[in-house]
């Protein structure tokens, strides 16, 4: 059984060590609670409970830390994807919701497993997700500044549980003052995929994760046989031919845990029941 997390990119304005602290220690404390769930729990239920924890974490762009977007609205965007199954589910630009990753997870049983905007809100009202605003003082702040903090963020979960079985989920808060109606990576098999071979979740610019395919890309080559290690390595050298931002996290079939990013300053964090590993 293994774990790894991601909590986005620090922004310029975060690299302040009361900051690096501050989400060293959250990030430290969500991983171990998770993996302290997924002992009894599969990998499925484990990385939406995982994201959930990093939601409601203001620190993060994600939930109640998501960005308000140019016309003063937040939406917010996430996914799930079972590796055995291979279904992914997900929500788009979804507004009002505190989790957006269990709304994700609620559309796992429908047949239209997608759903952005209205849509997204309408099933979210009809099967029982209360009405909660997202937005924090310190979010409406930046947006009346037009200031562009964080705006590389997203959150993510991986794990392998004790039966082999790999699971991930992404979630994002968006990029911060974009055009309404944006799409990002996070809730398409770019950002976030898996199956039986390998999990994958990333973070940072969606649009260069959607150009790169980084996550389908990276899964899809352990699949074919090669080490995790390589198939981000190989995935990340095309990322850079197009100049992208990116960061992603991943486990294999064997358990082992891998996490690449463009620029060294993705926050991440994995566990294994002994031994923690933290950016640093």
């Amino acid at each position: 059984m293994k774990i790894i997390i991601h909590g986005g990119f620090f922004s310029e304005s975060d690299q302040s060590t009361d900051t690096k602290i501050a989400k060293q220690t959250s990030l430290k404390s969500i991983v171990e609670k998770s993996f302290e769930f997924l002992k009894s729990n599969s990998s499925y239920d484990t990385v939406a409970y995982a994201v959930s924890l990093l939601e409601n974490n203001d620190l993060f762009n994600a939930g109640i830390g998501s960005q308000i977007q140019s016309d003063g609205v937040i939406r917010m965007s996430a996914a799930i994807m079972d590796g055995t199954s291979q279904k992914l589910s997900g929500v788009i630009n979804i507004e009002n919701v505190k989790n957006p990753i269990f709304v994700a997870k609620a559309l796992e049983k429908e047949d239209d497993r997608v759903l952005g905007d209205s849509g997204a809100k309408n099933y979210a009202t009809k099967h029982g997700f209360v009405d909660f605003s997202t937005e924090i003082p310190q979010r409406r702040s930046e947006y009346n500044s037009k200031l562009k903090t964080g705006g590389k963020g997203t959150v993510g979960a991986v794990a392998i549980d004790k039966n082999g079985k790999l699971a991930v989920a992404t979630s994002t808060g968006g990029k911060g003052f974009e055009i309404p109606g944006r799409i990002s990576d996070s809730a398409t098999v770019a950002g976030n995929y898996a199956n039986q071979f390998c999990a994958v979740s990333c973070t940072g610019v969606g649009e260069d994760i959607v150009s790169n395919a980084t996550a389908a890309k990276i899964v899809t080559r352990v699949t074919d046989g090669m080490t995790l290690k390589n198939a981000f390595e190989k995935t990340f050298e095309e990322l850079k031919q197009i100049d992208g931002f990116a960061g992603a996290i991943g486990i294999d079939k064997n358990a082992n845990v891998y996490h690449f990013d463009s620029y060294p300053t993705m926050v991440f964090a994995s566990y294994d029941g002994e031994k923690f590993i933290i950016f640093e």
